[in-house]
C-alpha cells in the first residue's frame, strides 16, 4: 500500500504532535517475537506511524517471566539505528499498583520512590534518556477497571495521594527524564483531581488519557468525554477492535472458549477470557456490529476502526497487531467514512445492548 498522509494532532496542551494512529506494542515478547516486532516497527515508521505506546508490565498477559520484555524489544530496535529514537514519540506507563504482581514492586500504593524506580527501569530497557509521555497505567485508587462495573468505597485501598504522585512525576519532568504525563483507565473524577491539584500546586498537567473505546465499549461517552473536552485532555483510544471480537474472527464459532480460533488472544489466554472481552454477550453484540459492516460493504475491522478514527472524541487510536499484514489492514481503514445512516444503525445497536464489554 502507499504511505498514508496523516495530519498530526496535538496532545492536549502539550507540544507533542502525533499521528492519529498509535502503534500499541503489548503483544511484543509474548505473541510476537523480537524479530517480528522489529519488522512491525520498521513498517510502522515507514507508513508514517511514529507514535509508539508501551508499558513496564508488558507483554500481556502479564507474567514475571515477560515483565519488561516489550520495552526491551523496543530498546533493542532503537539501538540498531541511533537515529530512530528522535523520530519516535515514545509513550510508556508505570503500573498504578502492584496488586497480584509482586514482581513489579512490593507493598501497596505507588509511592514517589516506586514511580522513580519504575521510570528508571523503563528508561534502561528502552535504551533512551527520556520518555515523551509517561502515563499511570491505572489508578492507584481502587476503581472499577478491566471488567469490574461498580465503584465500592469499602474496597478502597489507596495508600498514595494523587498529590504525591504528581509531585513525583513533576520531579521526573524537571530532571528531563519524562516530557509530559498522562493517565490510563481513568475516571472523570480522577482526571479532574489530577488537573485541579496540578493547577493548585504548579505541577505538570495531564495531557492525555488512555482508555478503552470501541463499538462494544463506549463508556468514554458516559461523562468522560465532556471532562476531556473541557479540560483539553486528549483521548488515546485503546482496543478499538475489542480484542479481536470486532474483526469477525470469532463469529463462526460463536464462542470465545475452547472452540474459538486458537490464534485469537481471547481464546489463547484464559486470563483474558475472564475479563470483559471474554463475556459471551460481548461476542454476541460484536456479531451484530460485524454483520452490519458486511451488510454495508465493509469488513468488520474496517467499520470498527473507522468508528474510532472518525470520532471527535479521539485524538489518536492505538492499534495492536501481531504481523505486518495486520498493520497494513488496520492502516487501510483510515480514511473510511461512515454515513449518518450507518452511524444511526450503530447507535441503535448500542441503545438496545449498551456496552457489553464495559
Amino acid at each position: 500500500m502507499t504511505n498514508l498522509k496523516f495530519t498530526s494532532v496535538q496532545l492536549g496542551n502539550s507540544e507533542l504532535r502525533v499521528p492519529p494512529i498509535c502503534l500499541g506494542t503489548m503483544t511484543f515478547g509474548e505473541q510476537v517475537s523480537e524479530k517480528d516486532a522489529h519488522a512491525i516497527m520498521d513498517l510502522s515508521l515507514e507508513r508514517g506511524i511514529n507514535f509508539f505506546d508501551t508499558a513496564e508490565i508488558y507483554s500481556v498477559p502479564t507474567a514475571e517471566a515477560t515483565f519488561g520484555s516489550t520495552e526491551t524489544i523496543i530498546g533493542n530496535w532503537f539501538a540498531k539505528d541511533k537515529g530512530r529514537r528522535s523520530k519516535i514519540t515514545l509513550a510508556s506507563k508505570v503500573a498504578g499498583s502492584a496488586r497480584g504482581m509482586p514482581w513489579v514492586r512490593k507493598g501497596t500504593g505507588m509511592t514517589a520512590q516506586d514511580i522513580f524506580s519504575s521510570c528508571e527501569g523503563s528508561l534502561r530497557r528502552l535504551q533512551t534518556d527520556v520518555i515523551d509521555l509517561y502515563q499511570i497505567h491505572w489508578p492507584e485508587r481502587h476503581v472499577p477497571a478491566f471488567g469490574a462495573m461498580y465503584y465500592d468505597p469499602k474496597l478502597e485501598t489507596s495508600a498514595t495521594s494523587i498529590h504525591e504522585q504528581l509531585e513525583a512525576l513533576g520531579a521526573l519532568v524537571k530532571q528531563g527524564k519524562i516530557r509530559y504525563i498522562g493517565l490510563s483507565n481513568e475516571t472523570p473524577y480522577g482526571v479532574h483531581e489530577f488537573v485541579r491539584l496540578a493547577q493548585m500546586h504548579n505541577l505538570p498537567q495531564v495531557v492525555s488519557v488512555q482508555n478503552p473505546y470501541c463499538l462494544i465499549n463506549r463508556t468514554v461517552e458516559n461523562a468522560l468525554d465532556e471532562t476531556l473536552h473541557r479540560l483539553n485532555v486528549a483521548l488515546l483510544a485503546y482496543s478499538p477492535l475489542g480484542f479481536g471480537l470486532l474483526t469477525g474472527k470469532y463469529d463462526a464459532s460463536g464462542t470465545v472458549g475452547a472452540a474459538a480460533p486458537k490464534e485469537g488472544r481471547i481464546a489463547k489466554y484464559e486470563s483474558v477470557r475472564k475479563q470483559r472481552w471474554g463475556r459471551q454477550e460481548a461476542l454476541d453484540v460484536s456479531r451484530l456490529y460485524n454483520q452490519l459492516a458486511l451488510d454495508n460493504g465493509m469488513t468488520p475491522t474496517q467499520m470498527a476502526l473507522a468508528f474510532c478514527y472518525t470520532q471527535w472524541r479521539v485524538q489518536s487510536t492505538i492499534i495492536g497487531v501481531t504481523s505486518t499484514q495486520q498493520l497494513d489492514e488496520n492502516l487501510q481503514a483510515f480514511g473510511t467514512t461512515l454515513s449518518p445512516e450507518l452511524l444511526a444503525k450503530i447507535d441503535h445497536i448500542r441503545w438496545l445492548h449498551r456496552d457489553p464489554a464495559v
